[in-house]
C-alpha cells in the first residue's frame, strides 16, 4: 500500500525579526567543528558571527571521552584508517571523504596539539595512543585520561577568549537559531539562497528576543538529534535544530536513518530519561568484557574483535541478550583491569560513576545502549557546501557520506575538526572572490508550523517504538500515523497552551525530524549498520546505496536513491 505523502512546514512560527546584525559568514554552533570555522574564519573574512545556543563551552564536544582518532603512529597508515571506517560503514561510506579525512587528519590533530590542547603523552613525550572498536591499531588520541572533548574545547575557547575584542569577530550565546533566510524563489518555486538567519537570544546582553543577522554564508555546525528520544548520552541542546532548519529551507539531507546507539550507556532505571552518562568505548578498547545478567560473556561468539566489534554490532548483540535473559540491561566489567589503572585512565567516569554508588574498580557497571550519534545530516560536498547556495554545513549535522551507516569510534571530532576548515577556507575564498553575495532575504511560502511543548515527551516514545534500537515496517507505520495526528499549529487551537518560545520552536524541530528519520527508516527495507529492521534482518545488496531526501516545493518530503561515492 502506498503510504500518505509526508508534509512539513517550510518555516517556524516566529515574530517579526526586532533587531538585524550583519556579517559575511555566521557560524552556527560552538562544538569542534564550530569554533574551528571560527577561528579559522576570523583573520580570512572581514566579519564573521558565531551564534550558540548555550554557553561557547556547552556543545556536545565537551562530552566526548574516548578521544580523537588520527593514524599518528608510524607504525599505522592513512590507508589502514581508511579500511576501517569503510568496513565499519557497512559499504556506504563515500570513499572519497574518507580519504579526506584519513590524509588531512594528522596534520589537524597537531595544528590542535599547537594551539595548545593538552593530550596524554608517554614518558618519552609522544603521544599517547589506545584503541577502540572497530580500529586495527592503536590510533585514539585522548586528554585527561577520559576528557578529551573538555580539553579541545577548553583549548579552542581559549583561542576565542583571545580575541573577544577583535571587531572582525562577534559571538552571541544563549541564542536558539529558528530559521535560516532565503532569497526569492526560483522559477520552480524552491527556496533561493541561503542569505543569512533568524535567532531568538535569551539573557543578557545588547540583543534580546527574536533578530535576523544577515550573512554571505551560513555554516551549520549544530551538532546532532538526541533529543528526539527519551534517552540520549547528548546534551539537552540536541534538538535537531540545525538539521530541521535546513530542511525547511530546501535543503538535501541524506543517511538519516543511520543512528548510532551507543552500547554502553550507564543503566539506571527505566524510568530515567534525559542526558544519560556514556561509558566510554575506551574502557572496552583498555580490556573491558560484558557480561550477561547471569555473568556470561557473550561477545566472543558474536563477533571475532569481541567488545571492540562496531558499536552497531555490540548494540544489537546486547539487545538480543537482553530478550533472551529477560533483564533491561547487561553488565560491563572492568575490575581485572585494576585499582591503580582504571582511577589514573578514567578518572571522570570512574567520578560519574561513584556519584551513583558503583565504583568502575570493584562493582560490575549496569549498561545498555541509548541514542548516541546521528551518521546523517545536511548532504554536503567535500568542501562543505550543501545543496542550497550560500548554506554549508559541518560537525555531526553534516552529512559529509563519512560515516556511512555507522561511524567508526572516535572519528567524529576528527570529521569536525578537517571539514570545518575546509568549510571555513572555501567560504573565504569565495567571499574574496565575489562568488559568495549578500542577498535578499523573503518570507518563504506556506503556513508556519508550532508543536506544543507538552508534545514532546510523545514525540520521544514514539521515536523510540518506531525508529529505534530495532525497527519493523509495523512500528514505523504505527509511529508515522502518531507523529502526523499531532497539531502543527498549536498556537492557533483552542484550548491548547502554546506561544512562538523556546519550548515550542524546539519541539516543532523534534517533531519533523522525528517524522523525517520515521520516513527514511520505513524506505529501507534491509538492516544496515545502526539502521535494523527485524522484519528485513540482513543486508540487502540492492541497498548499497544513499537515501536522500528533501521538501520540495510545496513542503511534501521527496526521496531517491543515489549511488554510494
Amino acid at each position: 500500500m502506498d503510504r500518505e505523502p509526508v508534509r512539513l512546514a517550510r518555516r517556524l512560527a516566529a515574530p517579526g525579526a526586532g533587531w538585524t546584525a550583519e556579517a559575511d559568514a555566521v557560524v552556527v554552533g560552538s562544538g569542534i567543528a564550530g569554533l574551528t570555522a571560527a577561528l579559522r574564519l576570523r583573520t580570512r573574512v572581514p566579519k564573521v558571527l558565531l551564534v550558540t545556543k548555550g554557553a561557547l563551552a556547552s556543545g556536545s564536544t565537551v562530552w566526548a571521552q574516548g578521544g580523537i582518532a588520527a593514524a599518528l603512529d608510524p607504525a599505522d597508515s592513512p590507508a589502514a584508517h581508511l579500511t576501517d571506517t569503510l568496513t565499519a560503514g557497512a559499504e556506504v561510506c563515500d570513499p572519497a571523504a574518507v580519504e579526506v579525512l584519513v590524509t588531512e587528519g594528522p596534520a589537524r590533530v597537531r595544528e590542535l596539539v599547537a594551539l595548545g590542547a593538552d593530550f596524554d603523552t608517554g614518558a618519552d613525550g609522544a603521544l599517547s595512543l589506545t584503541r577502540e572498536g572497530g580500529h586495527g591499531a592503536d590510533r585514539i588520541a585522548h586528554a585527561g585520561g577520559d576528557a578529551t572533548g573538555a580539553e579541545i574545547s577548553r583549548a579552542l575557547v581559549a583561542q576565542l577568549d583571545a580575541v573577544r575584542e577583535d571587531p572582525g569577530i562577534e559571538v552571541i550565546e544563549h541564542a536558539l537559531v529558528l530559521d535560516l533566510l532565503t532569497a526569492a524563489p526560483g522559477p520552480d518555486g524552491e527556496p533561493g539562497p541561503v542569505c543569512g538567519v533568524t535567532l531568538h537570544v535569551i539573557g543578557e546582553g545588547t540583543r534580546d528576543g527574536v533578530g535576523a543577522v544577515l550573512g554571505k554564508a551560513v555554516v551549520l555546525a549544530t551538532g546532532g538529534i538526541g533529543q528526539v528520544y527519551p534517552s540520549s548520552t547528548n546534551p539537552a541542546q540536541a534538538t535537531g535544530d540545525g538539521l530541521a532548519a535546513a530542511l525547511r529551507a530546501g535543503a538535501e539531507v541524506g543517511d538519516v536513518e543511520f543512528v548510532q546507539f551507543h552500547p554502553t550507556v550507564l543503566w539506571l532505571g527505566a524510568g530515567v530519561k534525559g542526558q544519560l552518562a556514556l561509558i566510554s568505548e575506551a574502557v572496552r578498547g583498555e580490556g573491558a568484557m560484558l557480561l550477561d545478567t547471569e555473568g556470561v560473556r557473550f561477545m566472543p561468539e558474536v563477533h571475532p574483535l569481541a567488545e571492540l566489534a562496531p558499536r552497531d554490532v555490540v548494540a544489537h548483540a546486547i539487545v538480543r541478550r537482553m530478550a533472551a535473559t529477560g533483564s533491561d540491561h547487561v553488565y560491563l566489567d572492568a575490575r581485572h583491569l585494576g585499582v591503580e589503572f582504571l582511577r589514573r585512565r578514567f578518572p571522570t567516569i570512574g567520578e560519574r560513576l561513584l556519584a551513583e554508588s558503583i565504583d568502575l574498580t570493584t562493582d560490575l557497571v549496569p549498561v545498555a545502549p541509548a541514542q548516541h550519534y546521528h551518521s546523517g545530516g545536511v548532504v554536503t560536498d567535500l568542501l562543505g557546501r550543501s545543496s542550497v547556495e550560500g548554506l554549508y554545513a559541518v560537525g555531526e549535522v553534516a552529512c559529509t557520506g563519512v560515516h556511512g551507516a555507522n561511524r567508526l569510534a572516535s572519528n567524529s571530532l576528527l570529521e569536525g575538526l578537517v571539514f570545518a576548515r575546509r568549510a571555513a577556507d572555501d567560504v573565504a575564498a569565495r567571499v574574496a572572490d565575489g562568488g559568495l553575495v549578500q542577498h535578499e532575504p523573503v518570507e518563504r511560502a506556506g503556513e508556519p508550523a508550532l508543536v506544543a511543548a507538552t508534545a514532546r515527551t510523545r514525540l520521544q516514545r514514539l521515536a523510540q517504538r518506531g525508529p529505534g534500537v530495532i525497527r519493523s515496517a509495523e512500528g514505523l507505520a504505527s509511529a508515522a500515523t502518531a507523529l502526523a495526528r499531532i497539531p502543527v499549529r498549536a498556537h492557533e487551537q483552542p484550548g491548547v497552551v502554546a506561544a512562538p518560545q523556546t519550548a515550542e520552536w524546539e519541539t516543532t524541530n523534534l517533531h519533523q525530524v522525528t517524522t523525517l528519520l520515521t520516513a527514511a527508516a520505513a524506505e529501507r527495507t534491509e538492516s544496515r549498520g545502526g539502521h535494523f529492521r527485524e522484519d528485513h534482518p540482513v543486508r540487502d545488496p540492492a541497498w548499497r546505496e544513499r537515501l536522500l531526501a528533501r521538501l520540495d516545493a510545496d513542503g511534501r518530503l521527496t526521496t531517491r536513491r543515489v549511488p554510494v561515492g
